[in-house]
């Protein structure tokens, strides 16, 4: 699509040009010519204006392909950056739908890394690092894609922008707005938010 905008744009600049260019040389030979009408006019008073009529038509038509030549320009301009910037959003955001699908995998394998308990990793030692080894590499890959963790730890404030609260209870000893329990970890893709921070808010409300 945006090649079809730059081929198309060059093609009204060419057009313009051309236009342009056979404007001017008109201008050029009736302001050459100007004199020479002007003295065969002579006898005749009444017809001396036209010819500075005719250069001022000419010179307005010059004066219009200059400003399309100017406008065409400046759209080859914005089609550029547009470009630039769709080409950006590609690179960086194009796989975002594959990212999210991934999450769950993450999900997965931390649910079980975390819910093996001690006598379970002595028994199933190599299945546990199986597990661990394929966490390691889903997150090497997430590192190389621009994909970031929104880790959050019991007792920091709830951020709005990377959390999202399931649920809310008062429990002693913490301030309203804390976190008390965090289900699921967030994502960043660059800059953008993947998926926020799944976690428990604290409701407890102030000391009198």
């Amino acid at each position: 699509m945006a090649k079809r905008d730059h081929q198309d744009i060059d093609e009204a600049i060419q057009e313009i040009l051309k236009e342009g260019g056979k404007a001017a040389a008109e201008a050029e030979r009736a302001r050459d010519d100007q004199p020479e009408q002007a003295a065969e006019a002579a006898p005749e008073p009444a017809d001396s204006a036209e010819p500075t009529a005719d250069v001022a038509a000419l010179q307005a038509e010059r004066d219009e392909y200059r400003d399309r030549f100017v406008r065409a320009l400046a759209e080859a301009e914005n089609v550029r950056k547009r470009s630039e910037r769709d080409r950006r959003e590609a690179e960086q955001y194009g796989g975002s739908k594959l990212a999210r699908d991934m999450l769950p995998v993450y999900d997965n394998l931390k649910r079980a890394l975390d819910a093996a308990t001690d006598d379970q990793r002595q028994a199933a030692a190599a299945l546990i690092e199986g597990v661990e080894l394929t966490m390691r590499e889903l997150l090497n890959v997430f590192r190389k894609h621009g994909i970031e963790i929104i880790a959050p730890e019991e007792g920091e404030k709830f951020d709005p922008q990377k959390h999202q609260a399931m649920f809310e209870a008062p429990v002693p000893g913490t301030n309203a707005g804390d976190v008390i329990q965090v289900m699921a970890h967030g994502f960043m893709l660059h800059d953008r938010l993947l998926r926020p921070a799944h976690v428990g808010v604290s409701s407890t409300p102030p000391a009198a």
